[in-house]
């Protein structure tokens, strides 16, 4: 078979196969839990299915719901990002130190801190398929270099943003904040991107079979820098939310978030798999908000920090296990 009849397989069947209801059960599972953490809140005395409550939720999701979408769309190329949370960090205290608190400067600020989000990308993605290095390993080297640039140059706060950009982190129009209007703009570009564009077939035939997708005509190597690319974007979208809402940059907002292995955490809840080819990002949106009801019920309860990360690893261990069920299940035509 040629690789002019297979490429239309490819770049076609993968996202309209998965992308139309594949993300369906993890909606059902986030009604579940809303419906259970309600009850839990309630019966402690708390106020759930308030309108200010489900703000605060819906804004205390936009963070890890930025990057996370990142993360999905290089995990269903088949690689994935490590260097997200020193990304995060770094752009919080670049914006704030460029921005200075002077409105004219704020532009400028987000324009540099969108280029060495670029940068970021291009130079995981470039090692990853040019050098050949292992996914894991290239984004891990990657964050030590940001780490140590970070440790190096910035030890506290740095810097401030103007009140304009504040309003990115605590502005709203009518009911929805406007950081919740970002994080859905960012969901529904991607969206459509993985679902309409030659490059979103391409992302999930080569998370498929990476080798198949290559004798097909596809440049794998431009897929996943690309994907890179656009997942340091998300974590450059994460960053500068977070210093809008601190109003200073600090070095440790990405690592004390935990951005890498929870935007990870996230997509497997959501539904996206670890050995690509699979995924969605309204699965992952709605991993993001499970996370979050899960602990604002944790933090309802007082529970230890130790027994939330234990639980929390079991609900993503669990879900992995059950996605690679339903997989082999389809797999097998059951």
């Amino acid at each position: 078979m040629t690789a002019r009849t297979l490429s239309p397989t490819l770049d076609r069947t993968g996202p309209l196969l998965r992308g139309g209801f594949a993300s369906a059960p993890v909606w059902f599972v986030l009604g579940g839990v809303f419906a259970v953490a309600w009850l839990l809140v309630e019966l402690d005395g708390g106020a759930f299915m308030t309108v200010s409550n489900l703000q605060n939720l819906a804004v205390r999701s936009v963070a890890l719901g930025l990057v996370a979408v990142g993360q999905t769309i290089v995990l269903i190329g088949g690689s994935l990002d490590l260097s997200v949370a020193y990304t995060v960090g770094m752009t919080a205290v670049v914006a704030s130190f460029v921005m200075q608190g002077d409105p004219d400067r704020m532009v400028l600020g987000v324009l540099v801190t969108l280029a060495l989000g670029v940068l970021i990308g291009l130079v995981n993605g470039l090692v990853i398929t040019g050098l050949r290095v292992n996914a894991f390993i290239a984004t891990l080297g990657t964050s030590l270099v940001i780490s140590g640039i970070l440790n190096a140059l910035f030890t506290n706060f740095t810097g401030s943003v103007p009140r304009a950009f504040q309003g990115l982190g605590y502005n709203a129009v009518g009911p929805v904040p406007v950081s919740v209007i970002l994080l859905l703009a960012v969901v529904g570009g991607a969206w459509w991107v993985l679902r309409h564009t030659r490059f979103g077939y391409h992302l999930y035939a080569v998370g498929g079979s990476e080798e198949a997708a290559r004798l097909s005509g596809v440049r794998s190597a431009r897929v996943i820098v690309t994907a890179h690319v656009l997942c340091s974007v998300t974590a450059v979208l994460t960053g500068l939310f977070l210093v809008s809402r601190l109003r200073s940059g600090a070095p440790w907002v990405g690592t004390d978030g935990g951005y890498d292995l929870e935007s990870i955490a996230a997509a497997v809840v959501g539904g996206t798999a670890l050995a690509g080819g699979r995924g969605t990002v309204a699965g992952t949106l709605a991993g993001v908000l499970i996370l979050a009801v899960i602990d604002q019920v944790f933090n309802q309860y007082e529970v230890n920090a130790f027994l939330k990360t234990l639980i929390r690893g079991l609900i993503i261990v669990g879900a992995v296990a059950l996605y690679a069920r339903r997989t082999r299940r389809d797999e097998a035509g059951l």
